[in-house]
């Protein structure tokens, strides 16, 4: 465990299980479907990859990317939403399921989802590895949750604190004294 994590909230092994799941899941839902899978940079690209690999052959998949933040550099949101990098293709008529890492104050992704409705997607579905619903200030609704968490600040697989911490192959619980001044 890194010097710098209270606890681990989520092994590897954990992950993957869940990550399987949810793969299975979207499967189903999307058979003989084609589905552009949007991920939210940068924090869900660990998951991205993974649950891509665990959606079956039988969904025809493709992807883009999009970064948009009300964080900043901090821990709590800002409250303003702002796309740093945008789709490269259209999603007129097509399904779409955006991937998150954390749904938190709901914020960014009630802005996100509106967005891609507004631009004429076939649906919009959102998958999100952690749901903190304690913590929520917009209504979101989470399509395919990996996990609920009570309002801890999490790093690893993806999650960082200052652009640090992505790369552990668990979900940690950072330890207080890294984050408050």
């Amino acid at each position: 465990m890194h010097q710098d994590a209270k606890e681990i909230l989520y092994t590897a092994e954990q992950l993957q299980a869940r990550v399987a799941e949810l793969g299975k899941a979207i499967s189903e839902d999307y058979k003989n479907e084609s589905v552009v899978l949007v991920g939210v940079l940068k924090g869900a690209i660990v998951f991205f990859t993974d649950l891509a690999r665990a959606i079956d052959d039988s969904v025809d998949v493709s992807f883009d990317f999009i970064s948009c933040s009300s964080y900043g550099s901090g821990t709590t949101s800002t409250g303003v939403v702002r796309i740093l990098k945008d789709l490269d293709r259209s999603v007129e008529g097509k399904h779409v399921l955006v991937v998150e890492d954390i749904v938190d104050t709901g914020t960014t992704l009630h802005y996100l989802l509106e967005n891609l409705h507004a631009r004429g997607a076939k649906s919009v579905r959102l998958a999100a590895l952690l749901n903190k619903p304690e913590r929520r200030k917009m209504d979101v609704e989470v399509d395919y949750v990996g996990f609920i968490i009570p309002d801890y600040f999490v790093i690893g697989y993806g999650l960082d604190y200052a652009e640090k911490y992505r790369h552990l192959p668990y979900i940690g619980i950072l330890k207080e004294e890294m984050y408050q001044n």
